[in-house]
């Protein structure tokens, strides 16, 4: 598969009658493309695929996803916005290889960093050599297998939520408000739950939840241990909602996962979404959607005034950051 062949995948949904729209912008400008199912009023939960370069597989298992649920008019009392490749600079890399990549000075760069290879088939970070998956401001840079400096995979960036993709995803997941977020990789047939410093109520209403999920996959559920700075990590942290991880395909597999597995892995996570929707319905009372630096809440009600003026602060926040990077002080 090269990577106008996936992003035709998800372009081609529109040709059924799901309307595609962007959930933000890359490091080098390519949309982050998006789609929503069910009724925008309601609970809503989040699901995205294609954080990490080589695991594209899960942008086509969204797209079936997506396409199934549309078509068969499934989704009741709230809907469910699919996120399908977060990360496509570096799909790019991983299908198409290093000769994708226009600048020379960055080619150089990239090769530099994967040990002088030109093989880029298990590429899993950004065009910046940024590890997407621990870039979020959870716990950043306490996680076991974190490493420092610009490689593959593992690099935390030089500071939390330092990149294009992991901004769009925080600003997406604020505007939209989910209540319950999911996100796929692979390899492992295994739920993750979960975070460090989570309430012992949270941990076991996410343990309910994610009980369902393992019934319906036949992946075993397993609590989250020394691993932090993911996307679901942020969500349980920092908005206090139910997050998990499920990664498909079994660990014998080699990266990365072909399509020739696909109908396996869709048969098994086909139901995730539905069940999902209906735990996050079931347990909507007792899920308090968190504002980042939100103060004096009244009733837990939010005007949408706070929202904004938090999504100014870290625009803000960004631009300086990225002016003292480039030495314009």
């Amino acid at each position: 598969m090269t990577y106008q062949e996936l992003i035709n995948r998800i372009v081609q949904l529109q040709e059924e009658g799901l309307e595609l729209f962007n959930a933000g912008k890359s490091v080098l400008g390519k949309n982050i493309l998006a789609t929503h199912v069910g009724d925008y009023n309601g609970t809503q939960i989040l699901i995205q695929g294609g954080i990490h370069a080589r695991e594209y597989i899960t942008s086509l298992l969204l797209v079936e996803m997506a396409r199934n649920l549309h078509n068969n008019d499934l989704v009741h009392n709230g809907g469910i916005y699919f996120v399908f490749l977060v990360n496509p600079d570096g799909a790019e890399i991983a299908l198409d290889g290093i000769d994708s990549v226009d600048c020379e000075i960055t080619r150089n760069y990239l090769i530099m960093a994967n040990n002088g290879s030109t093989d880029f088939s298990k590429y899993k970070a950004n065009i910046n050599l940024v590890d997407l998956n621990t870039n979020f401001d959870a716990q950043w840079g306490g996680g076991s297998q974190n490493v420092f400096c610009p490689a593959p995979e593992n690099f935390v960036g030089f500071y939390p939520n330092s990149e294009r993709e992991v901004q769009s995803l925080i600003n997406f997941t604020l505007r939209t408000r989910p209540l319950l977020t999911i996100s796929y990789h692979s390899k492992g047939n295994i739920i993750y739950y979960g975070f460090d410093g989570e309430s012992n109520e949270n941990i076991a209403r996410d343990q309910s939840i994610g009980e369902a999920l393992s019934e319906s996959t036949g992946y075993p559920l397993v609590f989250t241990e020394n691993s932090t700075g993911g996307y679901k990590d942020w969500c349980i942290n920092t908005l206090k909602i139910p997050a998990y991880t499920i990664e498909v395909g079994d660990d014998s597999l080699p990266h990365p996962i072909g399509e020739e597995y696909l109908p396996e892995i869709y048969a098994r996570n086909k139901n995730v979404p539905l069940i999902a929707l209906e735990k996050a319905n079931e347990y909507a009372k007792e899920i308090d959607f968190t504002l980042p630096n939100v103060q004096n809440r009244s009733n837990g009600k939010n005007n949408g005034l706070y929202e904004r003026g938090y999504l100014a602060r870290l625009q803000s926040a960004y631009e300086r950051r990225g002016s003292y990077r480039r030495g314009n002080r």
